[in-house]
């Protein structure tokens, strides 16, 4: 077998169960128990500057 197969193989088969498994954690990071709170600052962060841009 020649290191290209032995590759295409690899890819084939864990590359892909690896790129699941990182797509899945992704997806699933906001909804973690400590997520709520990193979320709501992230979304009133831009509200925090009281000039109100001038």
């Amino acid at each position: 077998m020649t290191t290209y197969d032995s590759l295409r193989h690899f890819a084939d088969t864990y590359g892909l169960a690896i790129m699941v498994v990182i797509f899945l954690a992704l997806c699933l990071w906001p909804f973690r128990p400590g997520g709520r709170k990193h979320s709501q600052a992230a979304a009133t962060s831009i509200f925090k500057d009281g000039n109100d841009g001038e």
